[in-house]
């Protein structure tokens, strides 16, 4: 376990030992393997925690109405997901895997609600961390509705591509997919996907070697 993903999780950022046992203990924090392959919880069931990964990576999924997979995210160590689903208590119309042997601690938000709590060591930081970390995860959903819709497989990737060209603040840059899953994730199909890289490489835009892309040509500006 990477006890570093800890505190590169907002809600525990800047923590020292003792503030972390503290607020592990308010989330009634408790500790999970998951060896890869795993399913994380049941479909149309509650989800009355929430997880934060420690190490490994796990994806949420979703179908759409035709059954195919839909990406909703990737998420590695240090990062949680199921927060907004815990929080309203109601089912969970997601399933969640680990894509590789994964560690990670399950948390619980009733302490966040119930006002008995309230005068506990960092309640108050760690209800404010807690809905800061909803609101990014707000942002993250805006990130995918602007690639979904998206009338084309190139205006997707250019989308995509520039996403990550403003986080990293370069134009070099890994992505945490192989081509199926960077298919599913943009709602596209794999090998019309394969055919649009080909052309943008062939015509100067990108170049890239498995998940490992560096944007041109137009690009350059971004």
């Amino acid at each position: 376990m990477d006890k570093n993903a800890l505190t590169k999780c907002i809600l525990f950022r800047g923590f020292d030992e003792r503030q972390l046992a503290l607020a592990l203990d308010f989330f009634e924090a408790e500790f999970r393997f998951f060896p890869r392959g795993s399913f994380l919880n049941r479909i149309s069931a509650p989800l009355t925690r929430f997880g934060l990964v420690l190490s490994g990576t796990v994806r949420v999924y979703r179908d759409d109405v035709n059954g195919h997979h839909m990406i909703l995210a990737n998420v590695g160590a240090g990062e949680t997901f199921g927060e907004s689903l815990c929080w309203l208590g109601q089912d969970a119309d997601v399933y969640i895997c680990a894509v590789t042997d994964v560690e990670l601690y399950w948390l619980k938000a009733n302490n966040l609600k119930n006002p008995a709590k309230s005068s506990e060591p960092y309640a108050a930081l760690l209800r404010e961390r807690f809905i800061s970390m909803l609101a990014h995860r707000a942002l993250d959903m805006n990130d995918r509705i602007q690639i979904l819709s998206q009338t084309t497989i190139r205006a997707k990737l250019m989308a995509f591509f520039s996403q990550y060209v403003t986080r990293g603040g370069s134009n070099c840059f890994e992505v945490p997919f192989d081509r199926s899953n960077m298919a599913h994730y943009l709602g596209t199909d794999r090998s019309a996907l394969s055919r649009e890289l080909g052309r943008m490489r062939d015509e100067g835009l990108i170049e890239f070697s498995g998940s490992r892309f560096c944007l041109r040509g137009l690009f350059e500006s971004t």
